[in-house]
């Protein structure tokens, strides 16, 4: 049964920062050897890095710094100079897939899932990157959006985190905090009882991972941070507006407003990060869940209240596609990995996946998986660190939102298949924006990865949950 309560913000006490006891050596390869070694027995709590994941809603692939965008965004601009950019990093084409991948280290579609849904998407046995990681001594949190279970008792601490609040469900409004018109709309919640508060969905969310590393600690921990920006509807205080005065559209200077506060609020946690003394202990990942979509209105009458009336709409140029579809403009994701000491700052073009995460930073850790996982992700950490900036053999695979197409990408090549059409093949290596299907001139390719997809989507479904009837919300 749902509760609910009415309470001032009663968060985690913060009480004064702890400088991490100890210090991991300063030469990368040192460090990598030092770490992938390490058992789960034998690694101490304080040799293992903090681990912190912001996640952007709806951001497009040029809404950010170091792809040209033009918003008032300094902090992930000061980040992107300290971290290793990802170029060809991919996700699902909307959010409740990314974030099952990127803590199950799966496909979404192995668990059914290939839409935004507000029912159940894990088995309670699955492990996850929370679960692994708590199984080996870290404390983990989330305070953001969650949306792989809309109720309380499918929520966050179900699946392996210590601390959960936010949104249980997806986007919600920036001031009331309501999801959809419907049996969600109310799923503003900490540790699973529904509460109200006030304030701005965007600061309430940086406060809790504030005052979540402001915590006296003896264990490292996993904190992740899943922003409802800048997926509608949004509203924005003057200030952020003002930010972004250079910007004469309505619609484009509120949404740049909204990656603006959202900027604000990481620059927010990673000041506190650095208070604490814990920056060169602290892995941190930025990126967004899918591309951003096409134009469209923010006062959304699926959403309770009122909101600025404009046309908003997301950038993924050069790139085809937008949220939803399986072209690159629907799956690449501008990202960030920051690690002091440990990473250089570098650009890589070499694919990888949401999925990659948890098979990497387990493998960071100390992690021992009981048994097969079954991941789809692969450890991508040489990569990160360097040693194989170029990898370009890697087959992904795409489900698509309700199977309404397919796509595989194999070393430069991709093939793409909406149901019911013809496949087409794009070489990423000369055509990065897909302009140009070359499936015609290229009939052994487009066979042999025909025949990769078809293995790949032998596995689709295989984890699914199909013990609950309540029906799969729409976005």
């Amino acid at each position: 049964m749902k509760t609910r309560s009415v309470l001032p913000y009663q968060g985690l006490k913060a009480d004064p920062p702890a400088r991490s006891t100890a210090r991991l050596v300063l030469v990368a390869a040192s460090l990598f050897v030092s770490i992938r070694t390490a058992t789960v027995a034998g690694a101490e709590p304080s040799a293992r890095p903090n681990i912190v994941i912001f996640l952007a809603d709806d951001l497009g692939w040029r809404d950010v710094p170091w792809h040209g965008c033009e918003y008032a965004m300094p902090h992930l601009d000061a980040l992107a100079k300290e971290s290793v950019r990802l170029e060809a990093h991919y996700v699902h084409p909307m959010c409740s897939p990314t974030r099952a991948a990127l803590l199950s280290g799966r496909y979404a579609s192995r668990f059914g899932c290939t839409g935004a849904q507000n029912e159940r998407v894990f088995p309670f046995d699955t492990v996850t990157l929370a679960s692994a990681l708590k199984s080996v001594g870290y404390e983990t949190a989330l305070t953001g959006k969650w949306h792989l279970g809309s109720l309380p008792e499918w929520g966050p601490n179900k699946f392996g985190f210590d601390h959960a609040y936010g949104s249980l469900a997806g986007g919600v409004g920036p001031f009331d905090h309501h999801y959809k018109k419907g049996p969600y709309s109310e799923t503003w919640h900490r540790n699973g009882e529904l509460i109200s508060e006030e304030g701005h969905v965007t600061d309430l969310i940086a406060r809790e991972a504030v005052a979540f590393l402001e915590k006296k600690r003896t264990k490292p921990f996993f904190l992740y941070v899943p922003f409802t920006a800048v997926h509608i509807p949004i509203d924005e205080p003057q200030e952020w507006l003002e930010k972004n005065s250079q910007i004469a559209d309505a619609g484009e200077r509120l949404h740049a407003a909204t990656a603006s506060h959202m900027d604000g609020a990481i620059g927010r946690v990673l000041a506190a990060l650095e208070k604490a003394g814990m920056r060169d202990d602290t892995i941190v990942l930025y990126f967004s869940d899918n591309g951003g979509h096409g134009p469209i209105r923010n006062n959304d009458t699926k959403y309770p209240g009122k909101y600025p009336d404009a046309i908003v709409g997301r950038d993924n140029r050069p790139l085809r596609g937008k949220k939803t579809e399986l072209y690159e403009g629907g799956i690449r994701s501008a990202t960030l990995v920051r690690f002091p000491g440990r990473l250089k700052p570098l650009s890589i073009d070499a694919p990888v996946h949401a999925a990659d995460w948890m098979p990497t930073l387990t493998k960071l850790v100390g992690y021992a998986p009981p048994g097969d996982l079954k991941w789809d992700g692969t450890d991508i950490w040489p990569t990160l660190a360097g040693m194989a900036p170029n990898a370009n053999d890697r087959t992904l695979y795409w489900l698509g939102v309700g199977g309404r197409a397919q796509a595989l990408r194999h070393g430069r090549w991709k093939l793409h298949v909406p149901r019911g059409e013809a496949a087409e093949l794009f070489d990423l290596a000369a055509d990065p924006s897909e302009k140009h299907d070359v499936a015609a001139e290229h009939a052994d390719i487009v066979a042999d990865l025909t025949r990769r997809m078809a293995e790949a989507a032998a596995r689709d479904g295989e984890s699914r949950v199909v013990e609950d009837t309540r029906k799969q919300a729409s976005n």
